[in-house]
């Protein structure tokens, strides 16, 4: 058994400490805030999602939880026409061997919590703020903000996108700045009219933005997303914005859509930011996992569903005797690599291509979606969708560019 420090007590820093528990290790879990907690607002789960969560113990829980939604919709955001349609009940969830479904952030984070809190070999630490990394013959020692120091056999970076242990590993500077700027707003369910509550994730797709909605937290709330291609230069996160900045920045939206964007309030900004894929994870008893190894744009909803399927892949590979760590970090980032670059450029592909085209472009756009049957929308999918992690059935992700941005 060996002491493993983990940085980072989010989605993907608490799944790989339950993980790498269940191979006998203790896992000291590093938090830098006061508290175990969860930011945000809704996130989508695709059934690959779904295998990971069954594979660490919380599936049943988190589908308790989640909004089985029956269609994702793909609309025209300025002639309220459909698009394309993907039916998500039971062809696709016999295809794919688990449901789509929509949650609260806290609906997959709460479940996390209580297994890791529940599982004696994992070890909760708030306001430990995790700044850098010295390696020597027996371990790792890590430096934390206020000055501390904690030494275990291995490190795990799960910090996120500022990851501090990646800043000391990989060295690439900050994030990248997309120049997408996203609002986001959670209203209860009672103030939509009944005729839009629809178990759907609907995309209305306009010229350099676009609008997203669907139900969350049991059906309780809907959550809003609306997402401005505006150049944006700066990172910022949940900062306030009033309504009207909001309202007049989707120009030409719909009658249907404007309803809805108008039932929003407290609505805060993010500038949404990524890295480019790289190829090296780790550093001889240091590796990476989730948003601090592979930060990818929202627009292939994977974000969350390969930080768990990092947890169970080296939750796996982990092995449960101490040592070693250097070949087992090997050949977690060997398996990992090119599927997570395939879905960080896919991602940024989408929100080019798909989501914010204009003129003749989203003409075109239309009539490629509008001519793809639901079992053709399944297949281009499957790559993402049908992964099963840690049973050795994972789909061989798309050629790409990782240089040019290109999906071959």
């Amino acid at each position: 058994m060996a002491k493993i420090l983990l940085a980072g007590g989010g989605i993907g820093g608490l799944a790989t400490a339950l993980g790498v528990a269940r191979q006998g290790h203790r896992v000291v879990v590093l938090e830098s805030r006061d508290t175990f907690t969860e930011l945000g607002a809704g996130i989508q789960l695709a059934p690959n999602a779904f295998h990971a969560l069954d594979r660490l113990g919380v599936g049943a829980e988190v589908r308790e939880r989640a909004v089985h939604i029956d269609e994702l919709c793909f609309m025209d955001g300025i002639t309220g026409e459909a698009v394309a349609r993907m039916p998500l009940t039971e062809g696709y969830r016999e295809r794919f061997g688990n449901p789509y479904a929509v949650v609260h952030r806290t609906d997959v984070y709460a479940p996390l919590l209580a297994a890791a809190r529940a599982t004696p070999g994992i070890d909760l630490r708030t306001g430990a703020a995790v700044t850098g990394y010295r390696q020597h013959r027996d371990g790792v020692t890590v430096r934390l903000s206020d000055g501390g120091r904690v030494h275990g056999d291995a490190l795990i970076g799960a910090d996120g996108i500022n990851s501090a242990v990646r800043r000391q590993l990989v060295g690439d500077g900050a994030p990248k700045v997309s120049g997408h700027t996203i609002y986001r707003s959670v209203i209860p369910i009672e103030r939509v009219p009944v005729e839009l509550r629809w178990n759907t994730v609907t995309l209305w797709a306009g010229p350099k933005w676009h609008f997203v909605h669907y139900p969350i937290a049991g059906g309780r709330y809907l959550n809003l997303a609306a997402t401005r291609d505006d150049g944006a230069r700066q990172a910022v996160t949940a900062v306030p914005v009033g309504r009207d900045l909001v309202l007049n920045g989707f120009p030409g939206l719909g009658e249907v859509p404007r309803r809805l964007l108008e039932l929003g309030e407290e609505w805060r900004s993010w500038v949404l930011c990524d890295r480019d894929p790289v190829d090296r994870w780790t550093d001889g008893r240091v590796v990476l996992v989730g948003d601090a190894a592979h930060p990818m744009l929202q627009y292939a909803a994977q974000g969350a569903c390969q930080a768990l399927e990092d947890a169970v892949v080296l939750g796996g590979l982990i092995g449960t005797e101490a040592g070693e760590f250097e070949q087992r970090f090997e050949k977690f980032v060997g398996e990992r690599r090119e599927r997570t670059a395939a879905a960080q450029v896919v991602a940024r592909e989408l929100g080019r291509r798909l989501y914010h085209p204009e003129g003749r472009r989203a003409g075109e756009r239309n009539a490629m979606l509008a001519a793809l049957r639901p079992d053709e929308l399944y297949r281009k999918v499957e790559w993402l969708h049908g992964a099963r992690v840690g049973e050795g059935r994972v789909t061989e992700p798309p050629l790409i560019g990782r240089r040019t941005g290109t999906v071959r």
